[in-house]
């Protein structure tokens, strides 16, 4: 369904109206704040980006309007202590999306998405209130994935990258063997360090594919737990428990689940 941009703007309006009047009105609305407020905008978020994995276009304009929520009422308990409001909210961003985009909105000369790229961490770093080194912008409290994706991203953006991709896959093995030697030793912390080397080349590699590793996770998440869950149906389908059946029974299984999946 279109819009027009008026019909947008009053859109927006009117949950701005009905929030302002939830704050007044509204004993729980009115005693949130910043703190109160942030673990249900982590919730919100990750709700949304389930919706975006199924690419479910119903719950995802839905959990937008739930993250559009927390945004505005972050603004309002901004507005209330005086320090910054919706529209500042708006007009900074608007000034941050013309400054990064000298492309568009300057005279720099760009060839494709990948120059854009390049230039996006030194323009951030031009900016008065932007990073002072290439990895400040990331932020301490990202997952441990994501954060190992967008500190390589950004190291690749100044030039700190492989010449060719397929070279990662020398390092990948270099960690492996290495990690190969400590599980020898049975060191828990070396241990503990080479798995994470291991996970961190192979974010590298999936980066260097133009695969996102948290998706391509969370892909294989489900597809355990579909599998897992078929396995476990047909057990009592059978009137067992997965604790009654052998090992080679519940791998027959789950291989059925495989082959039902791939007919689909």
């Amino acid at each position: 369904m279109k819009h027009s941009r008026q019909e947008k703007i009053e859109a927006l309006g009117k949950v701005i109206d009905t929030l302002d009047i939830l704050r007044v009105e509204c004993p729980w609305d009115r005693k949130q704040t910043n703190e109160s407020l942030r673990p249900n905008t982590i919730e919100e978020v990750y709700e949304l980006c389930e919706a975006l994995i199924n690419n479910d276009n119903p719950n995802i304009a839905k959990e937008l309007g739930d993250v559009l929520l927390h945004i505005l009422f972050y603004s309002r308990i901004g507005e209330e202590k005086g320090e910054f409001d919706i529209a500042d909210v708006a007009d900074r961003l608007n000034k941050k999306l013309i400054f990064r985009h000298p492309h568009v909105f300057g005279d720099v000369n760009v060839n494709n998405a990948h120059d854009v790229e390049l230039n996006w961490e030194q323009i951030k770093l031009k900016e008065k209130d932007g990073n002072k080194t290439v990895l400040s912008g990331v932020p301490v409290s990202l997952p441990a994935m994501i954060k190992a994706d967008r500190i390589q991203e950004k190291a690749s953006n100044v030039g700190f990258d492989w010449e060719e991709r397929h070279q990662v896959w020398e390092k990948v093995k270099e960690e492996l063997a290495e990690l190969d030697r400590e599980v020898e030793s049975l060191d828990h912390d070396r241990m503990e360090e080479e798995f994470g080397d291991l996970f961190f080349s192979l974010i590298n590699a999936a980066r260097l594919y133009h695969i996102n590793p948290e998706n391509a996770l969370e892909k294989t998440n489900r597809k355990f737990i579909s599998r897992f869950n078929y396995v476990e149906a047909k057990a009592k389908e059978e009137g067992r428990s997965l604790k009654e059946m052998t090992l080679a029974e519940m791998d027959s299984l789950w291989n059925e689940a495989k082959q039902i999946e791939r007919g689909k």
